[in-house]
């Protein structure tokens, strides 16, 4: 898109040698991309909302029992149930957040997929997050700056009031001298913080807040936000960091995933994975973001304040330590 053809087939109709006119000449039409199938959706859908409320149930049931441990009073049915607390809220934090994009591509006519859901019985999240497949090129900055900040702006907004109900719900409990089972101490972005205080006020040394599915569903949701502000490649950070710095995000992404390193290697493991993924990333599709016709235009300043916004998103959303062994943080 955005371009034309640098040559023309010749015309039946004239003369041999001779260049076409102005008026005969044309631009092929560029057929639309095929459909993926619906069932495909909604099966990976429905076996996410499987997957996050088998976890569900298990942050429900840690919820209820507190870290003393006893008697499970629940049917499988019932925690099943329960298990919703924690997979209905993610779901709308993801599905919002792709959601953003896709209609963000919608407005600007760009062609993309709707929501795939990432299914993953993983012992805290049941899910890798979602995406969407963007099948054309995005034609400018303005139509890139749009897109990419549409998704984590819609993710947020439902984020934040899932956090505060989330954190109303939660509780706060004595820490266990002699634990059951291998506990894990959740890093706190700011907005958690704040959100913890504002409940709460000062929680007294030895007792911790126990959180609610819900709350757990907002901790996760933040967190995912925050990786995909990362102004790295062509995460959603990174169409931002190119919209408004141009070939100077290139820049950026490189002291980012070497930021991102160092935390990996001396401050949380838990980084690892991640960090592993974003240098993937940079060395499959290269440190540069794919260009634009309109590179050296510059953004308007109201999407100069939405990028300003989106900074002040991932500092809020941000956690240094995301997780880790409690008997790590106590030794500490």
């Amino acid at each position: 898109m955005g371009s034309s053809p640098t040559e023309f087939p010749e015309r039946p109709d004239l003369p041999s040698g001779n260049p076409p006119s102005p008026e005969l000449t044309y631009v092929p039409v560029i057929p639309e991309p095929r459909p993926d199938p619906l069932w495909r959706y909604v099966l990976l859908f429905l076996l996410t909302v499987y997957t996050t409320t088998t976890v569900g149930r298990q942050h429900y049931l840690s919820f209820y029992l507190g870290f003393g441990g006893g008697f499970n009073p629940f049917t499988p049915w019932e925690l099943m149930v329960r298990g919703l607390w924690y997979s209905v809220p993610i779901l709308a934090i993801l599905g919002c957040h792709e959601l953003g994009h896709y209609l963000a591509c919608r407005y600007y006519g760009v062609a993309a997929s709707r929501p795939y859901f990432i299914p993953m019985p993983l012992v805290l999240t049941g899910t890798l997050g979602a995406f969407i497949r963007i099948r054309r090129p995005i034609p400018g900055k303005r139509e890139l700056f749009d897109i990419g900040i549409a998704g984590p702006i819609a993710g947020f907004v439902i984020a934040v009031p899932v956090l505060f109900m989330g954190m109303y719900m939660s509780r706060v409990v004595e820490l266990p001298r002699t634990p059951e089972g291998e506990l894990f101490w959740l890093g706190e972005p700011l907005l958690f913080k704040a959100a913890a205080w504002l409940t709460f006020g000062h929680v007294a040394d030895g007792y911790t807040i126990t959180m609610h599915p819900v709350a757990f569903a907002a901790w996760f949701g933040l967190l995912a936000t925050a990786l995909n502000l990362f102004p790295i490649g062509q995460l959603d950070g990174g169409h931002i960091s190119y919209a408004v710095l141009g070939r100077k995000s290139t820049a950026v992404s490189l002291v980012m995933a070497v930021c991102l390193i160092g935390l990996a290697a001396f401050w949380s493991l838990s980084w690892a994975v991640w960090a592993g993924l974003t240098v993937t990333m940079l060395l499959v599709f290269g440190p540069h973001h794919p260009r634009t016709v309109d590179e050296d235009v510059p953004l308007d300043p109201a999407r100069k304040a939405l990028a300003v916004f989106a900074v002040i998103m991932f500092i809020l959303c941000f956690t240094p330590a995301p997780i880790e062994p409690m008997d790590l943080v106590t030794r500490r």
